[in-house]
């Protein structure tokens, strides 16, 4: 079998990661890289061992043997990003969050479709197995309903007005880099909730650097979320069912084990991941390649544009724009 030839595209942090996880997926080769600065992509490639490295998106993306990137760019660049990729008609994996708001996203979503080329975006939570066991045992019904959900995501980030997070030309704060996380769990679990408050501490770049959110269910079940990027917050996520809490240990986004207490019993259950957990979502990604598809089976457009809306929703509360 012809392995898939992947390519990255922007070469952070997240980039070296991806590049890990994916030494663990079968059949995958990591093919290409592409960077702005010509020796930031060789240093790349020589640290990944890639096949070619290249100092312009362009030029990767005429490469015929190319078949899928990974987007690892600030999310500010997504869209553009994404749209450049798809026009080539190549394959996109790209990092959460998809795009800065649901209008870009209804775009990439029309252009993958309009090019007839695979597009999904990379929240690797939704691949990993303790995310997966999560979402089993709480479709089965075997714990009862959920009455009550609290996730956060927080850590004190040395401050730094021209980084990332907290430089709001690419994007910062912390509800789209980490908030999205809690968000994204509560969305999986209870679906779209019927109301919705925030509040949110802005720094002095105006970008949120804490932020509290609450959805409102039926039956007055509600999801208690928070980020933070200026202080230490559990990373975890406890769901109160009828007949047990389920408490996903820290850090609850990646991959982690749960523990399950009943009146009776409480047990831990662990999951052996090898890797560092992005191999799943590539695996996923070549699946869905080598089954000929476009959109993922998994984290659908649907959830994606849910998602993003949701996200929406709380800065327009927050009032936080870009």
């Amino acid at each position: 079998m012809n392995k898939t030839k992947w390519g990255i595209l922007g070469l952070g942090k997240i980039a070296g990661k991806f590049a890990k996880g994916l030494k663990e997926v079968e059949d995958a080769e990591l093919y290409a890289v592409a960077s702005r600065e010509a020796e930031k992509a060789e240093t790349f490639k020589k640290d990944h061992t890639t096949t070619k490295a290249f100092d312009s998106y362009e030029a990767m993306l005429k490469d015929e043997d190319l078949d899928v990137v990974y987007i690892a760019t600030p999310h500010v660049f997504h869209h553009r990003q994404t749209l450049l990729c798809l026009q080539h008609k190549k394959a996109v994996l790209c990092e959460k969050p998809f795009a800065m708001n649901k209008a870009e996203v209804e775009e990439m979503i029309a252009t993958a479709k309009k090019e007839n080329v695979f597009l999904m975006e990379a929240l690797w939570t939704q691949f990993l197995p303790h995310f997966k066991y999560l979402t089993k045992i709480t479709e089965s019904g075997e714990y009862g309903k959920i009455k009550n959900l609290k996730a956060n995501f927080g850590f004190p980030a040395p401050f730094d007005k021209n980084k990332r997070l907290f430089n709001k030309q690419l994007g910062g704060g912390s509800l789209l880099d980490i908030g999205i996380y809690p968000i994204f769990l509560a969305l999986s679990l209870l679906g779209k909730p019927d109301k919705i408050s925030a509040k949110a501490t802005i720094g002095q770049t105006s970008v949120d650097e804490n932020c509290y959110v609450l959805f409102g269910y039926k039956n007055q079940v509600e999801a208690e979320l928070e980020s933070s990027i200026i202080k230490k917050l559990d990373t975890t996520a406890v769901i109160q069912f009828e007949k047990a809490t389920v408490l996903v240990n820290t850090r609850f986004h990646e991959p982690s084990s749960i523990k399950i207490t009943t009146p009776n019993s409480e047990e831990l259950k662990e999951f052996e991941v090898t890797g560092n957990g992005y191999e799943f979502e590539a695996a996923h990604v070549q699946k869905m390649l080598s089954e000929g598809r476009k959109e993922s089976t998994d984290m659908t457009f649907e959830k994606s544009l849910q998602l993003i809306e949701l996200l929406d929703t709380v800065r327009e509360k927050i009032k936080l724009e870009y």
